[in-house]
Formats: C-alpha cells, structure tokens, sequence
C-alpha cells in the first residue's frame, strides 16, 4: 500500500510535508521487508539530521534495519509510544507508527523525494 499524499525515499522512508514539518515513517513495504518490528531507536529530539544518512534503528525478528532521514534538518519530536509499542509500525506505519517529526531547514532535500506515483514504480521494478 502506497498513500498518495506523502512523498518517499529509495530506502522506503515517507515524508508527509505541513509547512516547515516533516513527519517521516517507514513505507509499508518496508515494514513487510522487516517482519515483525520488536524494538525502535528513535533519533533524539533537537539532534540535527542530513538527509540520506542514517537517523534511527529498527529492529525486528529477522533484522535490524537503519532507517534513513528523507529530509535535512531538526528533530523536533519523536513518537514515543514506539518505545512500548514498536509493532504500531507494523499495524499503523503511515498513521500512529510515524517514527518523529522535523523542522526542514534545507527545501531543496524535499526536491530530491519521490511521488507515489515514482515510489510505486521503483517498487514494480525491484520485484
């Protein structure tokens, strides 16, 4: 399932832009990919973050995974119901598993996510 209003990365993280916020998650194939999430290291709040490189850590049955900021700026919030219940990633990833919450401070990383439209065909071609 791919939510038509967020905008994605190649590494199956989502961006959903309001203003200067960026609230970012994992896609749902990405959660599919993991199996069942067993535990979340969630970025810290006011750490800054480039996107690209990697910002947080999901651990499942099968793997631990790092999960990679879509965007570039500031952690201003984390989701920490994921510190008891990791598995809303699982259940919920583009609603109530939101991973944290950031303050763009460079637009032009938003330029470089996907559409829905772009995400699903890198989807099909890596089937």
């Amino acid at each position: 399932m791919v939510e038509k209003d967020l905008l994605y990365t190649k590494e199956h993280e989502w961006a959903r832009i309001e203003g200067d916020t960026a609230t970012i998650g994992i896609t749902d194939h990405a959660q599919e990919m993991l199996g069942e999430i067993t535990f979340v290291e969630l970025p810290a709040v006011d750490s800054e973050v480039s996107a690209g490189n990697e910002f947080a850590v999901a651990e499942s049955s099968k793997a631990a995974s790092d999960i990679y900021a879509p965007v570039t700026g500031k952690v201003t919030e984390v989701n920490n119901e994921l510190e008891s219940n990791p598995e809303l990633i699982n259940e919920d990833c583009y609603g109530k598993g939101w991973i944290c919450k950031i303050e763009v401070t460079d637009k032009s990383s938003v330029d470089e996510l996907m559409n829905s439209e772009r995400y699903e065909q890198l989807l099909k071609e890596s089937e």
